[in-house]
Order: C-alpha cells, then sequence, then structure tokens
C-alpha cells in the first residue's frame, strides 16, 4: 500500500498571472502558500484483475482507456502504469471546488504515488510540471500553473513564471516571527458555495488571449500587487499587506462578474466592519472561502460565525507533496 498527500493552497498575491494566456507574453509572478490540509491518494494491490478506482464515484474496469475520472485515466497513461490489480482511492480534508486548488493537490499526489508505485523519484518540479502537463496542455483547462506548483513544493513560496514555460521557485524570505504572526492573523470562512474553477477562469482565458487591453491591464496591475506583497511581507508590514489585500480583491472582481454575489459582498463588508484589516476571496472565485487578515481574531470569528460561515483553522505545510505510508 502507498499513500501520497498534497497540501491544498492559499493564494497571498499576484493569482492569476500563472495562466499560460498571460504569463506566455507577459510573465507572471504570485505568491502562495501550502496548509496542512491535503488531498490523499492510495494506491492498494489487488486479488483481482480489473483496475477499481474510487473517489465521488467507483468504477471498476479493465483498461485504462474505460476509466471515466480524466485525471486518474491520463496520469495512468502518462507514466504507463500496468494497472493489473490494482486499486486507486482518494480523499480531502476539504471539498473539491472551494477555491483552495485541490484539482492541483489531487494531480500531484496521484502522480507522487504512482511514481512511488514505480519505484521512481521525481523532483518537485517535475512532479508539478506533470500535473500542468496534464490539466492543461492535455485535458484543456483554461487553469494556471500555481496549485500544482504550491502542492508541489509547499511552504509559503514565490514563483516566477517565465515566458518559455519555465518556472522559478523560491521561498518568500521572512522569519520565524513573520511567519509566526501570519499563520495566527490568516482566517478562512467558507461561504457554503463550491464552482469549478475552469468555468471561472475561462472568462479571463479567452479574454487575454483575445489581446483585451482592459484584462490584461488588470492582470498587469495584480502582478505588480504580488510583487508589492512580497516587499510588504518581508518587511514585515502587515498593515501595508493587508491594503494589497483589498486592493487585489477589487480588481479581481472586475475580471469577471461570476467573481462575486451580493452574500459574498455583504460578508466582505461585515468582516471589514468586525476587525478584518484586508481580505479576498480565495481561488479564482464564485464561491469558496473568503480569507481575511485580522488583528481583531476574537470579534471577526464571532460576526462571521453569527452570519453562518464556518471556519477552517490551518497552519502553514513545508512539505509539499510527499509519501506518508508505504509497506
Amino acid at each position: 500500500m502507498i499513500i501520497a498527500r498534497s497540501p491544498l493552497r492559499i493564494s497571498l498575491g499576484g493569482g492569476g498571472t500563472d495562466l499560460p494566456s498571460y504569463y506566455r507574453e507577459h510573465g507572471g509572478f504570485l505568491i502562495a502558500a501550502a496548509t496542512d490540509k491535503y488531498v490523499y491518494i492510495t494506491l492498494h494491490k489487488t486479488f483481482v484483475d480489473d483496475l477499481i478506482v474510487k473517489y465521488a464515484k467507483m468504477e471498476r474496469v479493465a483498461r485504462v482507456e474505460d476509466i471515466q475520472h480524466p485525471i486518474i485515466r491520463e496520469a495512468l497513461r502518462l507514466l504507463r502504469v500496468n494497472v493489473s490489480r490494482l486499486e486507486i482511492a482518494s480523499m480531502a480534508d476539504i471539498p473539491a471546488g472551494t477555491g483552495l486548488g485541490s484539482s492541483g493537490s489531487f494531480t500531484t499526489a496521484l502522480l507522487k504515488a504512482l511514481h512511488a508505485w514505480q519505484r521512481n523519484l521525481v523532483h518537485p518540479s517535475e512532479l508539478a510540471e506533470q500535473a500542468c502537463h496534464i490539466e492543461i496542455d492535455i485535458l484543456g483547462e483554461p487553469i494556471g500553473k500555481q496549485d500544482q506548483y504550491i502542492a508541489a513544493y509547499g511552504g509559503v513560496t514565490c514563483f516566477r513564471f517565465e515566458p518559455d514555460g519555465k518556472v522559478e521557485a523560491w521561498p518568500l524570505k521572512i522569519s520565524d516571527g513573520i511567519r509566526y504572526d501570519l499563520e495566527d492573523n490568516l482566517l478562512l470562512f467558507f461561504t457554503g458555495y463550491s464552482r469549478s474553477a475552469s468555468e471561472v477562469l475561462k472568462e479571463q482565458d479567452v479574454r487575454t488571449r483575445q489581446h483585451d487591453a482592459e484584462m490584461v491591464n488588470n492582470l498587469h496591475f495584480v502582478k505588480q500587487l504580488g510583487l508589492d506583497t512580497q516587499k510588504a511581507l518581508e518587511a514585515g508590514d502587515f498593515a501595508k499587506f493587508a491594503e494589497i489585500m483589498n486592493v487585489h480583491w477589487e480588481h479581481k472582481r472586475k475580471r469577471s462578474a461570476k467573481m462575486s454575489n451580493d452574500r459574498i459582498d455583504e460578508w466582505y463588508r461585515l468582516a471589514r466592519a468586525n476587525g478584518a484589516l484586508g481580505g479576498k476571496l480565495i481561488g479564482a472565485g464564485g464561491g469558496g472561502f473568503l480569507m481575511f487578515y485580522s488583528e481583531d481574531n476574537v470579534r471577526l470569528r464571532k460576526a462571521m460565525l453569527e452570519a453562518g460561515l464556518e471556519e477552517v483553522r490551518f497552519r502553514f505545510d513545508f512539505e509539499g507533496t510527499k509519501i506518508v505510508a508505504q509497506s
């Protein structure tokens, strides 16, 4: 049996500039953080000849080509895994479609487990690129690269996406004290909505490919906000970081009418009136988690709880995608 886990993530600045439609012409930059909420993949040798696949549904097939789950099918094809007498199962700490990069985490965990099954060592950059190749190149999803890369690397990490497709990754240069304060004062609240990131990102992807000036200028601005976020956090200037979060959210909302809705806007205003210095919706938008930076956590938690939002507490993960059990 092999068990792999891959962390879910939050975006701290520059999100949206990791889509190929943008970075292939302009280069992208963002900061993301891996959390201690995970997607798990289990591989288990069975005594039946069929391949058994368990996720929200269960499949039992004789051939890889018959698998309905596209990521599992293409991962097995890519690595040319012998699927005789194999069971693949997945589970997660947080539901899919909630803005924490679950698809990228799922893909990196699956690939890591399959590499371990084949007794292969794989570097985080190679793991991330294979995951991107499956989701973006093979399956044609209009998504970016940050989810796969932060899942593979872990930590609080800066990523630069070059026009030629290369990705540079390095840890954000912050002290332990700054990191602890950031962990303590970033709060996540579930809106109760889930959605497909591909559906929300499709408009951005299409408009960027069409060289829509408003969209491209918006992403230029967001990329600069990502660079400003790096400076603010490395200096321990949390007031500036929170201010940037608010500006980022206002520009993010302009990218699509699907980015927010009346209830999300109302919750955002409520949080700002109850101790949140800055905030934004995590992920592509349209639902998922609201994230706030606050230095009055008791007051903010009380207001959000009374509004019906559930908090998910987290710490940062610094291990990235890894094998947690093998026998």
